[in-house]
């Protein structure tokens, strides 16, 4: 059952951290106050909500960090009609460094990160049965923060090849006041991603298996997978796909259209974000969504070219609907959905390609993971299949789920006018944090 999480306790969270503050006080977004006082087990386990309070927030996993993937990827598939100008600059790459979007997950990322440190740090009063538990959530946490903000902010990890690209700042500590030390420096790439797979790698040991709608073992593999996958180390991805396939703890839905629209996570979802009517609506239905089922006037049009992929008789097909004049995707109805942020499918699909690529059939063929997705879709079952296969099936499966632009820079691919690696494609590091640090401005991001 999902949890309310109290907006009471959202509230007093919000006013122990300047980032809540917003522009009052112009601080380092890794800047915490420090009238947070983590010294008893009730304390640390609160602010642990309020972690995931924050990361709920709709500039990140309430949902405008998938929609950005996807307009930033837009490729002749979508349109953004919106009135809005900053998901605006992003879809037409003309993004400034005081769009809201990036000044947003920027900002939000950052608070999550700050209160996951405070957490780690108090790990001693927290009860002995559940430390493990608040580690590996915290870990997780600060795990998906790093990621998202280093695929967004910084260039694509290079296989095989030293990542010493800038990459974002990497704040470990708890921050208690504005010192020297506070003006920190981008991190490499390569070492973003090492603390992440660190992050997880450790959380996966201490995470139990149910953990209800929070950050479980299989949430942390399955975010490993994504991860190795992003830099393409395909054993490790491979291994940590089928670590989260062999458990047993998830199961796919019989029928495509069931995976989406739900008020609570079903059994395919790995890691969702939990919307409910105390919270904010999803911003996911917000923006791909129209007025019927709680969103605005329609601001992402799915193009012709995007509903040409699809074989007449696949019924991701038929979750397509028109609304207001134009298409809509239909994986975003319902305003206090949960946000399906990992689910057991892109498992299949990852397994799937990293066999396919290493000539390997761990934990089942290439063939047969493919045809777990193709035949749950409608589809007759492949006799055989390709890597190209493999991919074009994520395309239609994961499609406007915040995919787009990562497997655009992972797979090196080209659209419209634009290559793999084109700083077009990057977001600005945001002038609010420029202005706070000054030791961020000579890093910031080519023509910017």
């Amino acid at each position: 059952m999902k949890r309310l999480i109290s907006i009471i306790s959202a509230v007093v969270l919000c006013g122990a951290f300047t980032g809540c503050q917003k522009y009052l006080n112009l601080e380092p977004s890794q800047y915490i106050s420090d009238k947070i006082a983590l010294i008893s087990d009730e304390n640390v386990k609160h602010v642990l909500i309020g972690a995931y309070s924050d990361f709920a927030l709709p500039a990140i996993y309430g949902g405008n960090i998938l929609r950005n993937s996807e307009l930033l990827g837009g490729n002749g598939e979508i349109q953004w009609v919106g009135t809005y100008i900053d998901p605006r600059q992003i879809f037409n790459k003309t993004m400034l460094t005081t769009n809201s979007e990036a000044d947003l997950q920027w900002e939000d990322s950052y608070k999550v990160i700050n209160t996951t440190n405070n957490i780690l740090s108090a790990l001693a009063v927290v009860n002995d049965a559940d430390r493990d538990r608040v580690q590996g959530e915290a870990l997780f946490l600060r795990g998906l923060m790093y990621f998202d903000l280093v695929r967004f902010f910084a260039d694509q990890y290079q296989f095989n090849v030293a990542n010493t690209q800038f990459g974002v700042p990497l704040v470990l500590d708890p921050t208690q006041g504005i010192t020297a030390n506070s003006f920190v420096t981008r991190n490499t790439v390569d070492e973003v991603y090492a603390q992440v797979i660190a992050d997880l790698t450790l959380a996966v040991t201490k995470l139990p298996v149910d953990n209800d709608v929070y950050a479980s073992k299989g949430a942390a593999n399955a975010l490993l997978a994504r991860v190795y996958l992003q830099k393409g180390d395909y054993t490790d991805a491979r291994d940590a796909a089928n670590a989260v396939i062999s458990s047993g703890a998830y199961t796919l839905m019989t029928a495509y259209a069931d995976v989406f629209n739900n008020d609570n996570n079903t059994t395919e979802d790995i890691f969702a974000t939990q919307i409910t009517p105390q919270d904010r609506f999803s911003s996911m239905t917000e923006f791909f969504s129209v007025p019927e089922f709680g969103g605005r006037d329609g601001d992402i049009d799915i193009l012709q070219a995007h509903l040409d992929l699809y074989s007449a008789n696949d019924q991701r097909l038929s979750l397509f609907f028109l609304g207001n004049g134009a298409m809509r995707c239909g994986k975003w109805n319902n305003q206090y959905g949960v946000v399906n942020l990992i689910r057991l499918a892109e498992m299949y699909l990852i397994r799937a390609e990293c066999n396919i690529r290493l000539s390997t059939a761990v934990g089942d063929t290439p063939l047969a993971d493919y045809n777990v997705i193709h035949t749950r879709a409608g589809l007759d079952p492949a006799v055989s299949i390709t890597l190209d296969d493999v991919l074009y099936e994520r395309r239609l499966e994961l499609a406007f789920e915040g995919f787009k632009i990562h497997d655009i820079r992972r797979l090196h691919q080209s659209f419209d006018i634009y290559v793999y690696n084109d700083p077009k494609l990057l977001f600005p590091i945001p002038d609010r944090e420029i202005e706070a640090n000054p030791k961020l401005k000579p890093q910031q991001n080519p023509g910017y």
